[in-house]
C-alpha cells in the first residue's frame, strides 16, 4: 500500500494468504509526525507495545528515539530485544507476576506503573532483596468517562486497573514508608479509541484536581503519564492516515498544569501503528443465501478477532476489482458463527480468487492472532519486500 492506499495486488500471487501487509511509508510518516509534535512541547512518548509487537515494527520504532510502554515480561524482553533503552521503560498491568518485576529491576528500567497497595508491597520486597530502589508511578483511576467500547475503557472508578481516588493519600503514605521504592510519578489511563477530544480536556482536569490536592501536602512528583486513547479513522482510512498529533498534544499543553521541572508521558499505541497495516486475504467462494450473499475467505478471526471481539468495524476493499460494488457478508472459514469481518459490505464485484484488504489492521491484529482450530499464524510482509 502506498501513501493514497493502493495495494501491488499483482505481487500478491507468490505470497500465501492470510497475510499481514505493513506499509513503511505510512509508518514513517506517521512516526515523523508524531515525534515532531511530541517534542514542540518537549512531551515523552512510550510506544505500547500491546498494539504490535512485531520485531520489524519494533525496530522502525526504535529508530524514532522513543520509549516503550510494556504490560508483560515478554514485551520487556521484546522492547530490549528490538533496542528500546530501559530508561524508557515503563511496566504497567494489574497482574504483574514476580519473576516479570524481577525482570524489570535486573534491567533497571525507568518506572513501574503500581495499581494496586499490595502490588506496591511486592515490589519493594523484591527490590529489597536486591539491594535496590524500585522507581515507581501510582496508576490513579480519574473516573472520567471515555467514550469508547465498554471493554477498552478503563478509568472509570469500578475498574480492574488502577488506585480509585479516594485511596490516594492512604497509598502514598504507604510508598513514602517503604524504603526500597521511589515515588516518581502519576499515571493515567481512561481507554483507547477515544475520538471524543473532551474525554482529554477532562482527564487534564482532573489531573490538575489531582495535583492540587497532592500539593497540600508538599507532594510534587516528576512525571505524570497520561496513558495512551487517540484513536484513528476506521471508516475511512485513506481521509486519514495520520492521527491529528498536533491538536491532540495541544490539548494537554494548553490544560494540564504542571509543575516547574515536571515531565509529561504519553502512551500510544493504535495510533502509531493502526494504518500502516492492512489483513490481506483471498477469496475462497462467493456463497448466495436466501436474503444474503457471503464472500468466504480464507482469513478468520483466528487472524483478526476485533470485529468478533468487540463487533469492530474495519473498512474492507476489494483489490482486485473495479467492478460495480454490490453488498457481501463477509465471512471466514472457523467454526464460529462470530467469525465475520462485516454485513452488508459494499465490494466491487468479488469472485473467487480476488484479494480483499481488511484495512487499519496494524494495530490489534497480528499480535492477538491465535491458532483455534488448528490454523497456522499469518505471516507479514514489508512494502519494500513486497
Amino acid at each position: 500500500m502506498d501513501i493514497k492506499g493502493q495495494f501491488p495486488v499483482k505481487r500478491f500471487s507468490s505470497l500465501e494468504t492470510p497475510f499481514y501487509f505493513y506499509d513503511t511509508k505510512v509508518l514513517d510518516q506517521t512516526l515523523e509526525t508524531l515525534t515532531t509534535e511530541a517534542n514542540k512541547f518537549h512531551f515523552r512518548v512510550h510506544y505500547a507495545l500491546k498494539a504490535n509487537v512485531n520485531p520489524r515494527i519494533l525496530s522502525i520504532l526504535c529508530g524514532y528515539g522513543i520509549g516503550a510502554d510494556c504490560v508483560s515480561g515478554g514485551e520487556i524482553r521484546a522492547a530490549i530485544k528490538a533496542g528500546f533503552s530501559a530508561s524508557k521503560i515503563v511496566f504497567a498491568g494489574v497482574g504483574k507476576a514476580d519473576w516479570e518485576i524481577n525482570l524489570g529491576l535486573d534491567n533497571n528500567i525507568f518506572c513501574f506503573n503500581v495499581e494496586s497497595i499490595p502490588e506496591l508491597e511486592v515490589i519493594n520486597e523484591l527490590a529489597a532483596a536486591k539491594g535496590k530502589i524500585a522507581s515507581i508511578a501510582l496508576r490513579i483511576n480519574p473516573n472520567v468517562r471515555a467514550d469508547t467500547h465498554h471493554y477498552i475503557t478503563t478509568g472509570s472508578e469500578e475498574n480492574k486497573f488502577g488506585i480509585a481516588l479516594s485511596d490516594i493519600d492512604k497509598v502514598v503514605d504507604i510508598a513514602e514508608s517503604l524504603a526500597n521504592i521511589k515515588l516518581i510519578g502519576l499515571h493515567f489511563h481512561i481507554g483507547s479509541q477515544i475520538l471524543e477530544m473532551n474525554n482529554f480536556v477532562d482527564l487534564c482536569n482532573r489531573i490538575n484536581e489531582i495535583q492540587d490536592k497532592l500539593a497540600k501536602r508538599n507532594l510534587i512528583v516528576e512525571h505524570i503519564n497520561v496513558g495512551g486513547g487517540l484513536g484513528i479513522d476506521y471508516h475511512d482510512p485513506n481521509r486519514q492516515l495520520i492521527p491529528d498529533f498536533a491538536g491532540y498534544f495541544k490539548i494537554f499543553s494548553d490544560m494540564i498544569k504542571l509543575r516547574d521541572g515536571q515531565k509529561l508521558h504519553f502512551e500510544p499505541g493504535r495510533s502509531v501503528v493502526a494504518q500502516c497495516g492492512s489483513l490481506i486475504t483471498k477469496v475462497l467462494y462467493i456463497k448466495e443465501g436466501v436474503k444474503k450473499t457471503f464472500a468466504i475467505v480464507d482469513a478468520g478471526m483466528t487472524d483478526l478477532i476485533r470485529p468478533a471481539l468487540y463487533q469492530a468495524y474495519h473498512k474492507i476493499e476489494n483489490c482486485s476489482s473495479d467492478e460495480p460494488a454490490q453488498k457481501y457478508d463477509v465471512v471466514g472459514p472457523i467454526c464460529e458463527s462470530s467469525d465475520c469481518f462485516g454485513e452488508d459490505v459494499e465490494l466491487n464485484k468479488t469472485k473467487r480468487g480476488d484479494y480483499l484488504a481488511i484495512r487499519s489492521a496494524g494495530a490489534y491484529g497480528e499480535v492477538m492472532a491465535s491458532q483455534y482450530n488448528l490454523r497456522r499464524l499469518p505471516l507479514s510482509y514489508f512494502s519494500e519486500d513486497v
